[in-house]
C-alpha cells in the first residue's frame, strides 16, 4: 500500500514516521523548506510528550528541549501553580519548543525511519478516480525562495492524508468546507528577550480584556495569555481568544497584545525594544470543525480535521495522535485480503478518533460556549481559583489528562461527565448537524 501526505508538521511527519516504520511505503509532500517558522505558543502539554516517546524522539536538554513542571494559572490577583499529574499513561513533565526546531527534528525523525519528505511542493489539490476516490494530489513546485516555478507534479497513493492544517487545500478541493456550528478561535503571539526565559512552569494568564475606549476598561475577553520560557534567551508571549464573544473578528489582536504586555512588570522586558520578530497570528480549528475524518480514499489530521481542543486551544498532541490513530488503520489495512476488508479498517479510523476524544470535544464546545459570557467567567474565577484542588482539576480536563485505569477521584469524575454527554459527530455535516444542538456560536 502507497500512502501520500499533505503536509509535514507534527501531524504529517508523525504519521510518516509510524507508517515507514511498519514498512508502507509513505510520500510526504511540503511546501515550505526546513527550517520554518509556525505560529504557535511552543509549548507541548503531557499528552504531546507521550507521542515524542511512543515515536522514540530525543528530546534532551541540551539540544534546545525545555522542560517544565506544569502550569501557573493567574487570575483575579491571585496565582496558582498546578503541577501536571503523576498518572501511569503520561509523563509528568511537559516541553517548550519552537515549532522552528520541534517541526524539523520531526521531518528528521520519520526521513530517518524510511518516509520520503519533499519540500517545496504545494498540494493544489486532491486527484480523484471516475467513482470519485482520492487516489492522489497536485502540487506546485516552488522554488528556494518559495516562488512558483511553473512545473507541477501528480503524486498518486492508495491512501490520502491530509495534514496540511487549517486552509488544508487538499480537503478544500473536495468541497470539504468549514462547519459553523463548531467553535474557532484566533491565536497571536510574539517573542521577548527576558530575563523570564527559564521560567520552568508554562504561565496561563485567565483574564484578557480588550482595547480600553473612552478611558473605561474593555470587556473581558473568551480566551487567556501566555507566558512560555522558550530557554534560549527569550519568551513566548502570546493570546487565544474563542468565537464565543461580540468581539471576535472586530477586534485588532496584535493591539490587545500590545496592551497586555505593557501592563508587565518592567523588568520582564515585553518591550517593544526587546521584541523579537512581528507579532503573528493564526487560525485554532476546534471541536472537529471540518469533516468528514475519512471519505473515499482521504483522511483528515490535526488541524485540517479541526481536532484542536475547544479547552485549550491545544492542538499539537491531537495532531500527532490522530496521525498515530491514522497509521494504525491504514497499517491494518495493508494486511486485508480483500478491497471490502481493507474499505472497512480504514473507514474506522473517523469513528475511532470520535470515540477518543467526541465526548471531550463536547465538553470543550460549551465551555468555550460559557466562557463567552463575561459575568459568567468572571463568576467561574472568583469560584475556582481560591480552592487549588478545584483548579487542579480544572487543569487535569482541560489538558485531558486522566488515568485509563481511573485510579483517581479526578479521573472518575471526568470519564463520567463524558459519559454524559453525546461525542461530537466528525462525519458529514449532511447527517449529523442535528446532534449540534448545543449553544455554540458561530464561525464568522
Amino acid at each position: 500500500m502507497k500512502v501520500l501526505i499533505v503536509g509535514a508538521g507534527p501531524a504529517g511527519s508523525t504519521a510518516a514516521y509510524h507508517l515507514a516504520t511498519a514498512g508502507v511505503e509513505v510520500t510526504v509532500l511540503e511546501k515550505t523548506r526546513f527550517p520554518r517558522e509556525k505560529v504557535c505558543g511552543d509549548g507541548l502539554t503531557p499528552r504531546a510528550v507521550r507521542e515524542m516517546q511512543l515515536m522514540g524522539l530525543p528530546h534532551d536538554p541540551a539540544e534546545g528541549w525545555r522542560r517544565n513542571k506544569g502550569l501557573r494559572l493567574i487570575a483575579g490577583g491571585r496565582t496558582v501553580e498546578v503541577p501536571w499529574p503523576e498518572l501511569s499513561n503520561f509523563p509528568n513533565y511537559g516541553l517548550i519548543r519552537t515549532r522552528l526546531g520541534f517541526d524539523e527534528a520531526l521531518a528528521v525523525h520519520a526521513r530517518a525511519a524510511g518516509a520520503t519528505i519533499l519540500e517545496g511542493h504545494s498540494v493544489t489539490s486532491a486527484l480523484t478516480d471516475d467513482a470519485g476516490k482520492v487516489v492522489g494530489a497536485t502540487a506546485s513546485v516552488l522554488d528556494e525562495a518559495g516562488r512558483k516555478t511553473g512545473e507541477t507534479a501528480n503524486f498518486y497513493a492508495d491512501v490520502v492524508l491530509a495534514a496540511d492544517g487549517n486552509s488544508t487545500r487538499t480537503a478544500v478541493s473536495l468541497g470539504h468546507e468549514k462547519r459553523d456550528d463548531r467553535p474557532m478561535g484566533v491565536a497571536y503571539r510574539t517573542y521577548f528577550t527576558s530575563p523570564r526565559h527559564d521560567d520552568d512552569w508554562m504561565e496561563g494568564w485567565l483574564e484578557l480584556n480588550a482595547p480600553s475606549r473612552g478611558g473605561q476598561p474593555g470587556k473581558t475577553l473568551p480566551g487567556y495569555g501566555w507566558v512560555f520560557g522558550v530557554g534560549d534567551g527569550t519568551s513566548n508571549v502570546g493570546l487565544g481568544i474563542l468565537n464565543s464573544s461580540k468581539e471576535f473578528g472586530k477586534l485588532d489582536y496584535r493591539q490587545v497584545l500590545r496592551d497586555w504586555t505593557a501592563s508587565m512588570p518592567a523588568e520582564w522586558g515585553f518591550t517593544p525594544e526587546n521584541q523579537v520578530g512581528p507579532i503573528r497570528g493564526a487560525a485554532l480549528p476546534m471541536g472537529f470543525n471540518r469533516t468528514p475524518h475519512y471519505s473515499d480514499g482521504l483522511m483528515l489530521l490535526g488541524d485540517a480535521g479541526g481536532m484542536v481542543s475547544p479547552f485549550n486551544g491545544e492542538g499539537i498532541s491531537y495532531a500527532m495522535e490522530s496521525a498515530r490513530f491514522a497509521a494504525e488503520h491504514i497499517i491494518r489495512a495493508s494486511g486485508a485480503n480483500s478491497k471490502l476488508a481493507t474499505d472497512h479498517v480504514l473507514n474506522g479510523y473517523a469513528d475511532f478518533v470520535k470515540e477518543q476524544w467526541g465526548s471531550h470535544f463536547t465538553l470543550g464546545r460549551m465551555f468555550a460556549s460559557l466562557i463567552g459570557k463575561p459575568a459568567i467567567m468572571k463568576l467561574a474565577l472568583r469560584t475556582g481559583m481560591p480552592v487549588p484542588v478545584l483548579m487542579r482539576f480544572i487543569v487535569r480536563m482541560m489538558a485531558n489528562l486522566t488515568d485509563a485505569g481511573e485510579r483517581g477521584f479526578e479521573d472518575r469524575v471526568i470519564h463520567l461527565l463524558e459519559k454524559l454527554v453525546p461525542a461530537t459527530s466528525n462525519q458529514g455535516i449532511s447527517t449529523h448537524i442535528q446532534a449540534t444542538s448545543l449553544p455554540i456560536v458561530s464561525v464568522k
